[in-house]
């Protein structure tokens, strides 16, 4: 039984390393190709204008939202880490509490989604040049990098403007003003991060087993 026990542990933690890898490896992977293929601000629309590719940058929190200031975004990082230290710690406690795979691999999304902008944040600032309207950012640039560490922007791309219309003439004060619904830009990373929040808080009974 207790070999059978270990083995459970050891395939769960698998998954958990596996989820994480995968979306750090998309989410990276998009962030550096957005970084150094587009200047900032630009857009292109993908898959028959299913969803738009537009590079913008934040210095704050997920969905293109801010926290203003440089301290705000000090404390906006070390609050992503000190969660992303305790989140970690929640995973170890649900795989020996033998929780439920997929509760357990939701809670990794969680954690990769808040991985990967800390990535972001702490070295992003580093190891890019800045960029501009009119200039593509670069690796390793000589002159080094845009920011200090711990001051890099998150780099945010995926935009899906599911209504993007004109308000009737009719409505008062809105009227002939554009309409966009869901009009925040964000990356696989804010993705990962509500993809596992919400199927939780959505399948909370079926994953979360309530004490006899």
């Amino acid at each position: 039984m207790e070999e059978i026990a270990s083995s459970t542990k050891k395939r769960k933690l698998a998954y958990v390393g596996f989820t994480i890898l995968i979306v750090l490896l998309l989410d990276q992977w998009l962030k550096y190709y957005i970084k150094t293929t587009f200047t900032l601000g630009e857009s292109r629309m993908m898959i028959n204008n299913w969803f738009e590719l537009h590079f913008t940058e934040n210095p704050g929190m997920a969905f293109g939202l801010e926290l203003g200031g440089s301290w705000g975004k000090i404390v906006l990082t070390s609050f992503r880490i000190i969660a992303s230290g305790i989140i970690f710690i929640y995973i170890k406690n649900l795989i020996q509490e033998g929780a439920k795979t997929a509760m357990i691999v939701l809670v990794s999304l969680i954690l990769a989604g808040a991985l990967g902008n800390i990535i972001d944040s702490l070295f992003y600032g580093r190891i890019f040049s800045e960029s501009t309207y009119h200039t593509l950012a670069t690796l390793f640039p000589e002159n080094g990098g845009y920011a200090t560490f711990f001051r890099g922007k998150v780099v945010d791309m995926l935009y899906f403007p599911l209504l993007d219309t004109f308000w009737p003439d009719w409505i008062p004060y809105f009227g002939g003003s554009r309409l966009q619904f869901f009009r925040p830009v964000f990356n696989i990373a804010d993705a990962a991060i509500s993809v596992g929040v919400f199927t939780i808080i959505a399948f909370r009974k079926k994953l979360i087993p309530t004490p006899a």
